[in-house]
């Protein structure tokens, strides 16, 4: 295998990359998709079995109308290789007006006909029992949101891009990366590849090849909590998903879906992981279980139970929580995506169909302008 030649490499086999690789496999490009790991694994940010997928989204509007043609294109996923991916429990989002504010959501939302429904406090504990939030905190519904398998996402798409023909070499360094004029030799643990083009989607381990490609994105180690509850008010069917923003954080989380709880994790904070350090398991620190179980203790305590599991990931952070999704600055033929922030998942379904895109023709019907590297003035590489 050894010295083969591909029309496309993709670098770093995860949510984005696998997606990619099923894309080009799709289209009949011969590719060649190369992890360190052996995907789906616990090494990256796709792990703890559930993702949001919800469509309504503040900023830039481009993340709007992209959840939902990922939301589409998992329920193709889904029907092509015939298991559940998604389920359709809603997502709740509630914050303290004093602190942040649905408007701009609520707006985007009902400009690209999506369902998304104002709550005032008094109607979430009506609807929602379990919830225990002051006259001050609002909510936006969106009925049509829910949840993603994560793991089962990424099997799926790995399932797909094999049956296509794409060749996955697992367990595997990437050591360098040399572009050529005709295309660039990736140096490998397992030996050397060569393509005419080159996708990067190395997520939360881009730190590992900054000598290759120094980008604006940080590794953050975070952690998630599944907590026991003996009420049905927690359990799927009678509970959403939700994320939840006040003054002690930011957070989100799923019902009961399996029996082990109600799981929730904190978005804001981290602790700095650097590629080829330990990553401490969960419990490592203090905060990990408390700040969990003090937010459930306040606003769920129906679901403040015991720690059944707890689990650790990591989070790639770029400085304005915005993707990085663009042509290297001085290899034409090398694309980049990355820095996903912790709400990147739901859009890999699609994020595979644009790296495609541009790895095959340079273009995508996307705008992909508020991606671009060149937003960071200081931003640099050194491929």
């Amino acid at each position: 295998m050894a010295g083969s030649t591909y029309d496309v490499i993709v670098v770093g086999a995860g949510s984005m990359g696998m997606s990619a690789g099923y894309e080009l496999a799709k289209r009949g490009v011969k590719i060649l998709l190369i992890d360190a790991f052996g995907p789906p694994h616990t090494e990256g940010s796709h792990h703890g079995e559930t993702r949001l997928i919800r469509h309504a989204y503040s900023g830039d509007p481009v993340y709007s109308r992209l959840a939902a043609l990922a939301h589409r294109l998992w329920t193709e996923i889904e029907d092509l290789t015939e298991s559940t991916l998604l389920y359709p429990c809603g997502v709740l989002n509630i914050a303290d007006r004093n602190i942040s504010s649905f408007e701009d959501r609520i707006t985007q939302a009902q400009a690209n006909g999506m369902n998304a429904q104002r709550l005032n406090a008094d109607e979430i504990r009506r609807r929602w029992p379990a919830w225990q939030i002051p006259d001050s905190f609002e909510g936006m519904y969106e009925p049509a949101a829910g949840i993603l398998y994560s793991e089962k996402c990424l099997r799926s798409l790995r399932e797909l891009a094999l049956a296509r023909g794409a060749d996955l070499l697992t367990h595997t360094r990437v050591e360098r990366i040399c572009p050529g004029a005709k295309g660039s030799a990736v140096l490998t643990s397992q030996g050397t590849f060569y393509a005419a083009r080159i996708v990067v989607t190395a997520g939360a381990w881009y730190g590992a090849i900054s000598d290759m490609l120094d980008l604006p994105i940080r590794a953050v180690r975070k952690t998630v909590g599944w907590f026991n509850s003996a009420s049905p008010d927690v359990k799927a069917g009678r509970f959403p998903g939700f994320t939840l923003h006040t003054k002690e954080g930011m957070y989100y989380g799923f019902p009961d879906t399996t029996g082990a709880g109600l799981k929730i994790g904190r978005h804001d904070t981290g602790v700095p992981w650097v590629p080829g350090e330990p990553l401490l398991s969960f419990g490592a620190w203090p905060e990990d279980e408390r700040d969990l179980r003090e937010i459930l203790e306040r606003y769920i305590p129906a679901a403040a139970g015991k720690l059944n599991i707890g689990s650790v990931c990591k989070y790639e952070m770029t400085p304005d929580e915005d993707f990085i999704i663009d042509r290297h600055p001085q290899h034409d033929s090398i694309w980049i995506a990355g820095g996903f922030s912790g709400h990147g998942f739901k859009f890999a379904s699609v994020i595979g169909t644009i790296l495609a895109d541009l790895a095959l023709t340079g273009q995508s019907d996307v705008d992909l302008s508020p991606f671009s590297l060149h937003r960071f003035a200081d931003s640099s590489s050194i491929l």
